[in-house]
């Protein structure tokens, strides 16, 4: 049996802070239709309250994700590098989007600017699964 040590923390962290960043922007997407429809008032407040938890994981995300290449860096390879840079690419483009889309007004800004952000950010999970090996 292996002990749980700070490898373990450090990536139970940044994965749970993952789930809440990307999961929370799914489910919120299929929240607000629904919202819509019962409480159309319900809508931007359900939204500001996401964003508050979101935010707070994104942050955890890139804490976590300093410590992850501080931890790691030293084993990796120049193509693991390479894919680290594109990750970090990856979550800055979902980072912006986000942060366009909660000060959009207009229905399409909202719709392309929530959409960007998720598919980085599950583009993101992705790179961070094959960095993972």
């Amino acid at each position: 049996m292996k002990s749980i040590g700070w490898d373990a923390i450090r990536v139970t962290l940044h994965v749970l802070a993952a789930t809440i960043w990307v999961g929370g922007q799914f489910t919120l997407a299929a929240l607000v239709p629904v919202l819509r429809r019962a409480a159309p008032e319900a809508v931007r407040p359900a939204a500001r309250r996401f964003a508050v938890v979101a935010w707070w994981a994104f942050a955890a995300l890139v804490a976590t994700g300093i410590w992850n290449v501080l931890a790691e860096w030293p084993d990796m390879d120049h193509r693991a590098r390479v894919t680290l840079v594109v990750k970090l690419v990856v979550v800055a483009v979902s980072g912006v989007a986000a942060a366009i889309h909660q000060r959009a007004r207009g229905v399409a800004a909202l719709a392309v600017f929530g959409t960007l952000s998720a598919l980085a950010a599950v583009f993101a999970v992705f790179v961070g699964v094959v960095l993972a090996g």
